[in-house]
């Protein structure tokens, strides 16, 4: 009998140990994740040199929440200019995965990918990540490569009647023990590599792709390595809320934003689409919003889009400053990932004074709760409203923004009561630090397609 109460007892103590532990494990993304991408400003064009100056830019504004770095589509092509798959020549390593072009990327070297870049990224504070298409390269099909710790081949996981409908470099990935291998066996070298953060590409719509986004989710899990995974292109589909959250960090809520106020919000396919069509994408995910799954509003498409954009030509952003601030006022108080698309090495004034506004930015990080008030009085006609809280549940920070969608300036009397806040205070602009007096209304001035944020004291 005494054996066996010790035996119990060893028993719950190592139960109790890995309650603990699991307790302890920290949770990916708990809040919005923040960082830069180099689709904006580059396409597919990003190498080595350019990805390190961006990065140590990222670094010296890391106290304000920027954190990941990452290299978006194309690091694998030798000739990422080429007309199509072939020409663009794709590096593909004896087991059937892409790996780094070296003349792109010298520090792969070796076979060591992107582990020294990452070593490095890391070394700065900061997280690595870069971007893929989903499925297997038809490169390594056609050499029917082996898929490495397994008795698989390429063209076991290969789906060859499925493919990404505007990249030819891949074929889908079966759902069937050939495909998790292959799955396995990328995310077991992209660990090793050291990524933080990976960006998964033709997968959360057209086509809206369940079972490799379950596949990819396993393969990362069963790594040990914490990597937040984020899914593209949108608009991810609201039918798919609930699955796509038990998987992903942060998912696409639109087609790709560029820098614009509606620019292209009515073609055929709604590609490209304007700052205008995040106000109902965000409001119909409000309440999917939550730590460890973050509705994804795109990148924001600020400052200079050069040397060479994903979309058009190099330039400066087209967005005017009103609308500028807005954007990032809405996805912070909406809390979207915060994901900056502009060539960082040449930092305006003006964008930086947005990047690190760090009351603006706390919105995004510290609210516990944010949405878009409804059934707003006459007056409001085109005006948005959005109510944010942090602090303590029992003593919250309430914060308010307002935001003019028409092209002509607005001028209105808002009560607070009107954002569901009742009696009389003092509130301070996050824009311009300017404070209202005590009182149940505030005097809100919009320029056109402009914004005012405040914090309620």
């Amino acid at each position: 009998m005494k054996r066996t109460r010790l035996l119990l007892a060893a028993l719950l103590c190592v139960a109790g140990t890995a309650a603990v532990s699991a307790a302890a494990k920290p949770q990916l993304a708990p809040t919005p994740p923040m960082g830069w991408n180099s689709w904006d400003a580059y396409g597919l064009t990003i190498d080595e040199a350019d990805y390190r100056a961006n990065t140590r830019v990222l670094a010296s504004i890391k106290k304000y929440g920027w954190k990941y770095a990452v290299v978006d589509e194309g690091w694998y092509m030798a000739n990422p200019n080429g007309k199509d798959r072939v020409a663009k020549d794709f590096q593909i390593d004896s087991k059937g995965l892409l790996v780094p072009a070296l003349d792109r990327f010298p520090s792969a070297a070796d076979g060591a990918g992107f582990k020294p870049l990452a070593d490095w990224v890391h070394s700065l504070g900061l997280k690595f990540g870069f971007h893929i298409v989903r499925g297997i390269p038809r490169g390594a099909v056609e050499r029917n490569t082996p898929i490495a710790d397994s008795s698989f081949h390429a063209t076991d996981a290969a789906d060859t009647s499925d493919a990404c409908g505007w990249d030819d470099g891949n074929w889908g990935v079966r759902d069937n023990a050939a495909g998790q291998a292959y799955y396995d066996s990328m995310m077991r070298l992209y660990a090793k590599w050291g990524v933080d953060f990976l960006k998964v590409d033709c997968i959360a719509d057209h086509p809206y792709k369940a079972s490799e986004i379950r596949q990819i989710a396993s393969a990362i899990k069963k790594t040990g390595r914490p990597i937040v995974l984020s899914l593209s292109p949108g608009p991810t589909q609201l039918e798919h809320a609930k699955e796509i959250a038990q998987y992903a960090q942060m998912w696409r809520i639109s087609n790709d934003i560029w820098d614009g106020w509606q620019f292209g919000n009515h073609t055929p396919d709604g590609y490209p689409s304007g700052v205008e069509t995040a106000f109902d994408n965000l409001a119909r995910w409000n309440r999917y919003v939550r730590p460890g799954s973050w509705p994804d509003a795109d990148m924001l498409p600020f400052g200079s889009l050069r040397p060479h954009p994903g979309m058009g030509d190099p330039r400066d952003s087209r967005l005017t400053h009103d609308e500028e601030r807005t954007q990032f006022t809405l996805w912070s108080i909406a809390r979207s990932p915060l994901i900056l698309g502009a060539n960082l090495t040449e930092l305006d004034p003006f964008t930086r004074s947005l990047i690190t506004n760090a009351r603006v930015i706390a919105v995004n990080q510290k609210a516990w709760e944010s949405h878009p008030v409804a059934n707003l009085p006459s007056g409001y006609e085109t005006i948005r409203v959005w109510e944010a809280s942090a602090g303590t549940r029992s003593h919250p920070t309430h914060y308010v923004a307002f935001f003019n969608t028409s092209d002509q300036p607005a001028n209105l009397a808002a009560k607070w009561s009107d954002a569901g806040i009742p009696g009389r205070h003092s509130a301070v602009e996050l824009w311009s630090g300017a404070v209202s007096p005590r009182g149940s209304t505030v005097q809100v001035t919009l320029p056109a397609h402009g914004t005012a944020i405040y914090q309620l004291q």
